[in-house]
């Protein structure tokens, strides 16, 4: 299971992610018995795939992952799983199919790492759309599905804010942030970045980068020399 941790961030959502195909919880025990083993198993295969890609597979693609050869005999399932009320189908398009329990999802790009920590350089300081890979992410937990992104974390800097190594942040890509705001922030002279806790001091002449670990200093920095690359909204843990 992924969980989005309940942090006390500021951010703008906090939610679950779950492993929509988990095949130990599965849906509840005394609706599963209604299931033959074939429909047991293309249910399992929608689910992945959503998880996977964030949209359903076709009939077809369900056949092919299922080993059933006949799309007629997937759609018999298909239209057996929505008596029995575990999803809804919509025929007149290939990718009609939505599970009952689905939270509806979208793939995020996942641009490598951030570090939660001393700061180190980031090779070529990617811009948002330069994926390495992809997440799944509920939509109707975000504000806007626009210039959202991940990162991996690296560090334990702001384990007070329950992000710790290994975490995904979700990140929306913006240039500006608001004190309290966990931020991935760009270090011109040192041409690094860190993932930190943003405030802006000394009549707006100078930032503090505040670690959320009592083991860690802050950072301090000119204002001039600091660029917010995008704000925390969501930290993904994977269970």
């Amino acid at each position: 299971m992924r969980a989005i941790l309940d942090t006390d961030l500021t951010v703008e959502h906090m939610f679950i992610i779950m492993n929509i195909g988990s095949r130990e919880k599965g849906v509840a025990c005394d609706m599963a018995k209604e299931l033959s083993e074939r429909q047991k198993k293309i249910l399992d295969t929608i689910r992945d795939y959503l998880m996977e890609y964030g949209y359903p597979p076709t009939i077809r693609e369900i056949g092919e992952a299922t080993g059933i050869s006949s799309t007629s005999v997937v759609s018999y399932n298909l239209n057996a799983l929505e008596k029995k009320g575990y999803l809804t189908r919509n025929k007149d398009t290939s990718r009609g199919l939505r599970l009952q329990e689905e939270t509806t999802a979208m793939p995020v790009p996942l641009l490598g790492n951030i570090v939660a920590g001393e700061p180190i350089p980031v090779p070529g300081n990617e811009a948002p759309e330069a994926a390495l890979d992809h997440i799944a992410v509920p939509t109707d937990m975000l504000n806007n599905t626009e210039d959202i992104y991940a990162l991996r974390v690296r560090g334990n800097s702001m384990i007070d804010s329950l992000i710790g190594d290994g975490d995904i942040v979700v990140m929306r890509h913006q240039r500006s942030a608001e004190n309290g705001d966990t931020v991935a922030a760009w270090l011109v002279d040192e041409e690094t970045v860190t993932l930190k806790e943003f405030h802006l001091e000394a009549g707006g002449q100078r930032v503090r980068l505040q670690p959320r670990n009592p083991t860690f200093d802050p950072i301090y920095v000119r204002a001039d020399k600091v660029e917010i690359q995008g704000k925390v909204i969501g930290v993904i843990r994977e269970m």
